[in-house]
C-alpha cells in the first residue's frame, strides 16, 4: 500500500469506529487520505497497544498522520517517531497518568495538535497543558468533558485545518528528500 494515511487509535473504553473517529475519518477521506483504525479492544496494556500500532502501520507506505483519543493518544505519541508520522492529532491524550508510568510521551518530531475538555474527569487537562508547554504542541481547550461528543463539529473543523496546514509542510519535506 502506498499513499496518504490517517490511522486512528481509540481509547481504553471505546472501539475503533466510535463517534469521534467516524466523524474525523470522514474529514480525512474528504482530504484524500486512506483511513484505518486499529482495534485495541481487549488490550489494556499501553505497551501492547504500541506494538499493535507499529505492526499495523508497517503496510502504510507513504504519508502517515496519527490520531489518538485518550489512551490512544498516548499510544500514538509513543509510536510517532518510530513510524515517522508527519502529524499527531490528539483528543484528551492520557499523558502522565498513573499506571502508565513505563510509557511516557516521547518528544515527537512532527506537528502536534491537542484538543482537551476543561471538564474532563478522566484525564486532567493539566496533563495536556504540561505536554504542550514541554514540546511546543498546539492546544485547544473547550468547555466539554472527556468524550467531547458535544464538540464533534469543532473537532472536525480543527482536524480539517490541521490536515490542510500539513500539506505545505509535507510538500516541502518531499522536495527536500528528492534533492538529497
Amino acid at each position: 500500500m502506498t499513499g496518504r494515511y490517517v490511522v486512528f487509535s481509540h481509547g481504553l473504553e471505546s472501539g475503533p469506529w466510535g463517534t469521534k473517529i467516524s466523524a474525523l475519518a470522514d474529514v480525512a477521506r474528504a482530504e484524500g487520505f486512506e483511513v484505518e483504525s486499529v482495534d485495541y479492544r481487549g488490550v489494556r496494556d499501553p505497551e501492547a497497544r504500541v506494538t499493535r500500532l507499529l505492526a499495523y502501520c508497517r503496510a502504510c507506505q507513504g504519508r502517515l498522520i496519527l490520531v489518538g483519543s485518550s489512551l490512544g493518544g498516548l499510544v500514538a505519541t509513543a509510536s510517532a517517531r518510530l513510524l515517522r508520522a508527519e502529524g499527531l492529532f490528539l483528543l484528551a491524550p492520557a499523558f502522565y497518568m498513573e499506571g502508565h508510568d513505563r510509557l511516557r510521551p516521547a518528544p515527537p518530531n512532527c506537528p502536534v495538535e491537542i484538543v482537551h475538555g476543561w471538564r474532563d474527569d478522566v484525564v486532567p487537562i493539566e496533563n495536556s497543558v504540561r505536554f504542550a508547554r514541554e514540546y511546543g504542541a498546539t492546544l485547544h481547550a473547550y468547555d466539554t468533558d472527556h468524550r467531547m461528543h458535544d464538540r464533534i463539529r469543532e473537532l472536525t473543523y480543527l482536524f480539517e485545518f490541521f490536515l490542510a496546514r500539513l500539506d505545505p509542510l509535507v510538500s516541502t519535506l518531499e522536495v527536500q528528500e528528492e534533492g538529497s
